[in-house]
């Protein structure tokens, strides 16, 4: 039947699998909330529009579903364009829908005008598209939908003017057969096997995007243990080998000393990693070898040399396929564990040494943590520290802004994937500043009872930014800030706090808030270890 194409694209939505759709309503959008609850979506009310895109992030995160936002037009926009250029630069598919105004070029003044708002978007995602018509509103929904499936997850940017909005429309059309992706060629996988047989060195990348390849039982591990392969993971595929492989060089690519150990290797293969600066931060990994890279996006494919080889392809298939070439009983290496095994001590003490206090932190936290438990982390020294020596026994269960490097990111992004969890148990960690950018959304946390601990890490200050400064020989200047009591701030909107002097106090209250109804911020300092 027909209904006002608002509705008509909720009820799209939901016949393409969404669940929960994050936003804020306003006079211009309120007839896309008009189908909303009779679709079956839940919708959870964010305080601010750069927190719904966090959730929506954070909710794609944890299910591997597009997270769907709706935004008012203008300023509501403008506000999540921040999580949108963050989930562009971590490649996750998030979908924001915003109502626009029908013209702008005879008219000035209106309310929520902008010159070109299509082309703001546009920016810091993928594609951004105005919907003239019903018919091309559905055409895009379908589009994203149908690369999300095929392609590299990105975030897409859907605009309707509010009169086509309000008016009248035909559901629309059923879905589409699912898109697939690049076929793996055996032959080709036959090519890559034989080289790995052939080396004596060869060396793994895994990155976020190999992620379904990884854990327990997945053809990531099989490879690994059939091939007697060393390994490296991003920041983004830690879990996708085992934290005790003995050939595991761990998380530490932006070791310095990372370098040498590529330039030992006759062949580096690199999985669903685009070797950004983040992983990085030099140029190149610092191998002479040949290399194999596979990936779904053709501009990773491109950064290849003329003696490397490209696949492009899922990396769980491309592995898959792999697994099963590889010959167990013909594996040989010239790695030694005992080698990387005090590679990997050498590191964690520098890592200690470059921001004391706050492994044994880690250490104390990761030791009480449930099993299966999500962390969405932070722009902050204890998540700079964390994601180095912070083992993961399971693949993408760590989160964070890796690449726009957002700083407000976990508290939202930990609400959205508590709420895509329910019954699961999901964890936050962020610094002080990065604290004052979303605290507002504890607010949600409260209202949806998310049982929900937020390690907050107070060192009272911007401290990377001014460790920075010392090194450039810069006086350090505008890196502090006054901070509120945070535990009173919690509890004034209806949380549970805690402040504990001691590691053992402070694994009591992350247990203690786990089991709560509702959520906990812990507030610890860098004192806390004895530092």
């Amino acid at each position: 039947m027909q209904r006002p194409l608002g509705a008509q694209i909720s009820h799209m939505l939901k016949d393409r699998g969404v669940d929960v759709i994050f936003g804020i309503p306003g006079v211009h959008n309120q007839e896309m909330y008009r189908g909303i609850e009779e679709a079956g979506i839940t919708h959870v009310l964010a305080r601010h529009e750069q927190g719904a895109g966090f959730m929506a992030d954070g909710y794609a995160r944890a299910t591997g579903k597009p997270g769907v936002a709706y935004v008012i037009t203008g300023p509501g926009l403008c506000n999540i364009m921040t999580p949108m250029g963050q989930a562009y630069s971590d490649s996750v598919p998030m979908l924001v829908i915003s109502s626009c105004l029908d013209e702008v070029a005879d008219r000035k003044g209106q309310l929520h005008q902008m010159k070109d708002q299509r082309a703001a978007a546009e920016t810091v995602c993928d594609w951004s598209e105005e919907a003239q018509s019903a018919d091309a509103a559905y055409a895009l929904v379908a589009r994203a939908f149908a690369e999300f499936q095929a392609q590299s997850p990105l975030p897409k940017h859907i605009q309707v003017p509010i009169a086509q909005l309000v008016a009248e429309a035909d559901p629309a059309p059923a879905a589409a057969p699912a898109m697939r992706q690049p076929a793996v060629h055996q032959d080709a996988v036959a090519a890559a096997a034989q080289h790995i047989k052939n080396a004596q060195r060869p060396l793994f990348v895994f990155g976020g995007g190999a992620v379904s390849a990884g854990g327990q039982g997945g053809p990531a591990r099989a490879v690994l243990e059939r091939s007697k392969a060393a390994s490296f993971t991003s920041y983004a595929g830690r879990g996708i080998v085992a934290p005790d492989d003995p050939l595991h060089f761990g998380a530490s690519l932006a070791r310095p000393g990372s370098a040498d150990v590529f330039a030992q290797a006759d062949l580096a293969i690199f999985v669903g990693t685009d070797l950004a600066e983040v992983d990085l931060w030099r140029a190149e990994p610092g191998h002479a070898c040949p290399a194999i890279y596979v990936n779904l996006d053709p501009q990773v494919l491109a950064r290849a040399r003329a003696a490397d080889e490209v696949h492009q392809a899922d990396a769980r298939v491309w592995l898959t396929a792999l697994a099963a070439t590889l010959e167990t009983e013909t594996a040989k290496t010239a790695w030694r564990a005992e080698d990387i095994a005090s590679t990997r001590a050498r590191w964690r003490g520098e890592t200690d040494a470059e921001r004391p206090g706050i492994v044994p932190i880690c250490d104390a936290l990761r030791d009480v943590v449930p099993v299966d438990t999500m962390i969405y982390s932070d722009m902050t020294q204890f998540a700079y520290v964390a994601k180095e020596v912070w083992d993961m026994d399971r693949p993408g269960h760590w989160h964070h802004p890796y690449g726009f490097g957002t700083l407000g990111y976990a508290t939202p992004a930990a609400i959205g994937g508590a709420v895509a969890r329910r019954g699961l148990p999901t964890m936050a960690i962020i610094g002080d500043y990065g604290f004052h950018y979303t605290m507002q959304e504890l607010g949600v946390a409260v209202e949806l009872g998310l049982s929900l601990p937020i390690i907050l890490w107070d060192n009272g200050k911007l401290k990377e930014i001014e460790d920075s400064m010392v090194r450039a020989q810069i006086a350090p200047n505008a890196v502090v800030a006054q901070n509120p009591d945070f535990c009173k701030l919690a509890e004034a909107f209806g949380a549970r706090s805690a402040a504990p002097k001691s590691l053992e106090a402070l694994q009591n209250a992350v247990t203690e808030a786990f089991a709560a109804q509702g959520p906990t911020l812990i507030y610890i300092a860098p004192d806390l270890a004895g530092y």
